[in-house]
């Protein structure tokens, strides 16, 4: 019997409340991006509450899988922000219990989760594509006329523009029309302007029928043969009621509620069977194709397995240069050779133009209906990884709430979201294969969930401030300066003897080093990456300065206190080499643009180093003289004492 820990229950309950509230923030907020896409289909179409609220159903149905790993991230990661802000993490942590095992509870019910996507995606998804779809179509069917906005032409109409003053949304009549229609250029363009109309489809829905009454139609006539300067004629029409057919707008058509082709509508065997028989459709006009070609051009019937083969045989046992056929001909037979063999030429292109759309076509439905196949793993299993990737970043934030939490999923989220919308972009081109690019946003967040994961087992400082801010101070060879204040609390006073010898002699090393160290001198490339010797001069000087400092850090003189601040926190070792391994230097010489940024940063340090050893050593000077007057005036109070 699997039994119950009260860490889980409390885990779980914490948890699922924070899911099931960022799972309807979610819902919402993909359903209003949803809602702008497509709130020309809604506005001015009268729709009644009950359509209305089959749009929302269905809009909603279709997007949860969508707002489920979305709102496994945000709830996850708030779920162990707070465990860690109230210190209750530490506390888990302190009675043994490790982070993978606090996370046990969550991982399944976020398998559940995962597969009631998979679930929504397979069986609900479908139909409320396909509902949706549906309901659409019903919108842009009912009122048609209603498509057209007012004040602003329409050219949704093929070869027409259409602009309405006003609309009747009771009676569907259309109120100051103009109509510029062109059949084929600019010259054959006819204006129509009525005071009111009508636009209504036809039985079959083919058509649209617009009716107008009270208006004129001025059209220019075709020129034909007249000369380029003469006067373009024109009729002009005035009527009371008048009919014209128009073609059906692409954004009426019929296509749009065909949902064979549609694989978001589709469950995962539908699809499966769909491609089959989509495979068989297009294998079949393949074969055609091969069969027609073989028989035009090579004369081999159809069905014969070698018929290529002989063909290549056939043409290389007649050799013929077709250039001394051709010079044989007169000028009138080149001509007619010549036109021939464009129009034979031009003929094949648009044939195959055409059978190249054929097939062209045929590879991208099936395409879709792969990369749908691919999308309903993809989804279900982000859930998953993202559990892995809001769980341990919220144990290392530590940070609850909506502030962190939610700014770290967006960025979770729109990392994912860029390699998946590029994966499927690619993939429905076929620029790449369908496995890579709807793969591809989970190659990306498999070795992110890896890395969050075990950086949080191992309570490692991912996002330590502080310690990106000293690796960049490192490489760019910033520091802090030295804040040394006076103590309140003085157990031991300063050897001030023992620290100016220590000083004078510092001053004699420095005055040597100098001598011997030409660092305004171009640093060598082969010592610097390939040959390195540790300066234990530099090294040995900043360990007695430090010493010193900390001593005389225990005065009570204002003047020293400010000489201790002027010293500056020396680099040992950054004017010698560039890291610290010596392949590392080797790896850094080989690529020349790095070898470069560190050779030049190298010659800096060295620049530097020389102007803090003159501070380093004036500072000492001042530092000695200053000594020698505390202790003259340690002497002098004591000699008084003693008389």
């Amino acid at each position: 019997m699997i039994l119950i820990k009260k860490l889980d229950k409390y885990i779980s309950r914490q948890f699922l409340m924070l899911f099931l509230g960022t799972f309807f923030i979610c819902q919402f907020v993909l359903m209003m991006q949803f809602l702008f896409m497509r709130i020309d289909d809604l506005i001015g179409k009268g729709l009644s509450m009950e359509v209305l609220a089959q749009f929302f159903w269905y809009m909603g149905l279709m997007l949860v899988p969508k707002a489920l790993p979305l709102a496994v991230l945000l709830s996850s990661l708030i779920t162990y922000g707070n465990l860690g802000e109230s210190s209750e993490l530490t506390a888990i942590k302190a009675a043994g219990i490790s982070l993978m095992q606090s996370f046990r509870s969550l991982i399944v019910i976020v398998v559940f989760i995962s597969f009631g996507s998979f679930y929504f995606q397979n069986v609900v998804g479908p139909d409320a594509t396909n509902s949706l779809a549906q309901l659409l179509f019903s919108m842009k069917q009912k009122s048609p006329e209603l498509e057209i906005p007012e004040g602003v032409f329409y050219d949704g109409i093929p070869n027409s523009n259409i602009y309405v003053q006003k609309k009747d949304l009771n009676t569907g009549k259309l109120y100051g029309l103009m109509i510029y229609r062109m059949n084929g250029s600019y010259d054959d363009m006819a204006i129509i302007v009525a005071d009111s109309g009508m636009l209504q489809s036809t039985a079959e829905k083919k058509h649209l029928v617009l009716s107008l009454y009270n208006g004129e139609w001025f059209e220019n006539m075709q020129q034909q043969s007249l000369a380029p300067d003469a006067a373009v004629p024109y009729r002009r029409e005035t009527f009371i009621s008048k009919r014209i057919i128009l073609d059906f707008d692409s954004g009426f058509n019929l296509n749009d509620v065909s949902l064979s082709n549609n694989a978001a509508g589709k469950s995962l065997s539908k699809i499966r069977n769909d491609m089959d028989s989509l495979k068989q459709v297009y294998d079949s006009i393949g074969r055609r194709y091969y069969s027609d070609i073989s028989t035009a051009y090579y004369n081999v019937a159809p069905g014969d397995a070698k018929d290529s083969l002989r063909a290549v045989k056939a043409a290389k046992a007649k050799p013929l240069n077709i250039d001394t056929l051709f010079n044989r001909l007169n000028a009138g037979q080149k001509l007619n050779v010549v036109n021939s063999a464009m129009r034979k030429a031009q003929s094949e292109q648009t044939d195959l133009d055409f059978k190249s759309m054929m097939t062209s076509d045929g590879d991208k439905l099936l395409r879709q209906h792969e990369i749908e196949i691919w999308n309903k793993f993809v989804q279900s299993l982000s859930c998953l990884l993202f559990f892995f990737i809001g769980a341990p970043l919220g144990a290392i934030i530590r940070k609850g709430g909506l502030g962190v939490p939610v700014i770290v999923s967006v960025l979770v989220f729109i990392v994912f979201y860029i390699f998946q919308n590029t994966g499927y972009r690619m993939s429905r081109l076929g620029v790449w294969s369908v496995w890579f690019g709807m793969a591809l946003p989970v190659a990306v967040l498999l070795p992110m969930s890896v890395f969050f994961t075990y950086k949080a087992t191992r309570d490692s400082m991912v996002f330590n401030m502080d310690l990106y801010r000293s690796i960049f101070m490192r490489m760019f060879g910033l520091r802090m300066k030295r804040g040394i204040f006076r103590k309140d609390v003085i157990i031991n006073d300063p050897d001030y003897a023992a620290d100016s010898a220590v000083l004078e002699r510092m001053n004699t090393t420095i005055e040597r080093y100098v001598r011997e160290h030409n660092l305004m001198m171009a640093p060598n490339i082969i010592k610097v990456f390939f040959k390195y010797s540790p300066d234990n001069d530099i090294e040995n000087l900043d360990v007695e300065l430090e010493k010193v400092i900390d001593d005389l850090s225990n005065t009570r003189d204002r003047k020293i206190l400010t000489l201790l601040n002027i010293y500056p926190v020396m680099t040992v070792k950054a004017h010698t080499r560039p890291f610290g391994h010596r392949w590392m230097n080797v790896l850094a010489a080989v690529l020349v643009p790095v070898g470069l940024f560190f050779y030049f940063r190298m010659w800096r340090f060295r620049l530097r180093l020389l102007r803090d050893l003159r501070v380093v050593r004036q500072t000492n000077t001042e530092m000695i003289e200053r000594i020698s007057q505390i202790i003259s005036g340690q002497n002098v109070r004591q000699k008084s004492a003693d008389v």
